[in-house]
């Protein structure tokens, strides 16, 4: 095999009751489809330019030279109710290389799949390698794709799909889960081992567990912040969705907001509307509160640990809004800070709000000062922007530069992602190649993929998405 991957497994040395060694299962007739070749230079990887060798190890048929496959145990709060009985239930972690994950899902049942198939298909696959890629491309950190892998084989859903593997590479799949099922099962032996890890991995600097967790805090309260600026929502922040590194994981039912409205939801399965856009930062603290739980049987005065603990909860909540207001800032071209800057901001977020202003494209169209085309009552929006340009009047600087790095030109647009997912279904990759290829580079003003920014029509709008396990 002239496919070389310089793995070092160090999850796979960690105490044997975090995972279950477990081989993927072998699929018929595997075909590469998609491949990141600047992503596999990042992990050390040599020997690519043979696709039918990608295409069996990234669908798992074939186990590379090195790799430790395993499932990894963790458990979560599933819409704020807790379910213990979680783990990789259609994910196999390969290994690490140059101290990334390389996780292969839908790679067949594991010991935690439950009556799960273990298996995934093609569009729920090629929704992640878009969502995560077009993610990573606008600075936000995320879990990566490295490959998708069609297998010739059918997953039956609500009806016969064609099955694939994706290959997700990540920092780290420690999840706020993966404490709390060690906690909850009173496992203090593989709880310290696991906090021992998770420094070494992520927090080199930190010397205990309220290190720990305020360094949790810190990247979550600036991830949701991030995500708050471009529009996006998770649809499904549980705790076992929640990444010890600060990443976005698990693309789901997310999706960009196209017309701007604070309880936007698109997930079917957020009936509840607990994981809309406007609640995300409510959620990551509630999220954070249940590590810190996680964390308490590891503090020897655990009355002193509550306290400290507590302390971060409750400072949380500023952290974010501090986040937010300087991407928000920065989205309406300021790079300094006064007074009155957050009325000017939430005063154009409820003008959007009441007359359905596509987000995205509002945004960057103030860029050239032409937003107020994305409205229908544009005296209402001349009312807003009179006193936003006196603003821009006294910053130093390059307000329009500002503006432009802070606001896409192009998102992973719902509609678009789903006319991808159908051409590719029928065998046509061309809508996929193209979107990848336009979505590399956001900031840029898009001209030949101008169609792309287009918020859809009523025929094509996406009322809902899905969790495609």
């Amino acid at each position: 095999m002239s496919l070389h991957i310089p793995f070092d497994n160090s999850y796979a040395r960690l105490p044997a009751q975090l995972f279950a060694s477990h081989a993927p299962t072998p699929v018929a007739t595997p075909r590469l489809v998609a491949f990141n070749h600047a992503l596999a230079a990042t992990l050390g990887l040599t020997g690519t330019d043979e696709e039918d060798t990608l295409a069996q190890v990234f669908s798992g048929s074939v186990i590379p030279p090195g790799a430790e496959p395993l499932a990894q145990l963790y458990a979560g709060h599933q819409f704020g109710h807790w379910n213990p009985n979680l783990g990789d239930g259609r994910a196999i972690l390969l290994g690490e290389a140059n101290g990334y994950d390389i996780q292969l899902k839908g790679a067949g049942r594991t010991p935690y799949s439950r009556s799960g198939d273990g298996r995934a298909w093609l569009g729920p696959v090629l929704r992640e390698y878009v969502l995560s890629e077009a993610m990573h491309a606008l600075g936000v950190p995320t879990t990566r794709a490295l490959a998708a892998v069609e297998t010739g084989e059918e997953v039956f859903r609500e009806t016969a799909l064609p099955g694939a593997v994706l290959t997700r590479v990540a920092t780290s799949h420690i999840r706020v889960g993966t404490f709390q099922i060690l906690a909850a099962r009173q496992d203090i032996t593989g709880l310290q081992a696991l906090f021992e890890h998770t420094l070494t991995r992520h927090f080199p600097d930190a010397t205990g567990p309220v290190d720990l967790l305020d360094a949790v805090i810190a990247r979550q309260a600036e991830l949701i912040a991030h995500w708050m600026s471009i529009g996006f929502i998770h649809g499904v922040m549980n705790t076992d969705n929640c990444a010890i590194s600060g990443e976005t994981i698990d693309y789901g039912p997310c999706a960009f907001m196209d017309s701007y409205h604070p309880n936007t939801v698109f997930s079917s399965i957020d009936r509840q509307g607990r994981y809309a856009y406007a609640n995300q930062p409510d959620i990551v603290v509630w999220n954070m509160a249940q590590l810190a739980t996680a964390l308490v049987p590891l503090m020897p005065d655990q009355d002193a640990a509550i306290k400290a603990f507590t302390r971060s909860i409750h400072a949380m909540p500023a952290l974010i809004h501090h986040s937010w207001l300087r991407r928000f800032r920065a989205k309406i071209g300021l790079n300094t800070a006064r007074d009155g800057d957050e009325t000017l901001i939430t005063g154009l977020l409820t003008l959007m709000a009441q007359q359905g202003a596509d987000f995205t494209n509002t945004f960057r169209a103030l860029v050239n000062d032409s937003a107020g085309d994305q409205f229908v009552d544009r005296p209402a929006y001349e009312d807003w922007a009179r006193p936003w340009r006196d603003r821009l009047e006294q910053e130093p600087g390059d307000p329009q530069a500002t503006m432009r790095a802070a606001n896409p030109a192009l998102i992973a647009r719902n509609h678009r992602v789903e006319q991808m997912i159908q051409a590719a279904v029928a065998g046509d990759y061309t809508p996929f190649t193209r979107l990848m290829t336009a979505l590399a580079t956001p900031y840029d003003a898009p001209g030949a993929f101008s169609d792309l920014a287009r918020p859809p029509s009523e025929d094509e709008r996406v009322q809902r998405t899905f969790c495609g396990t």
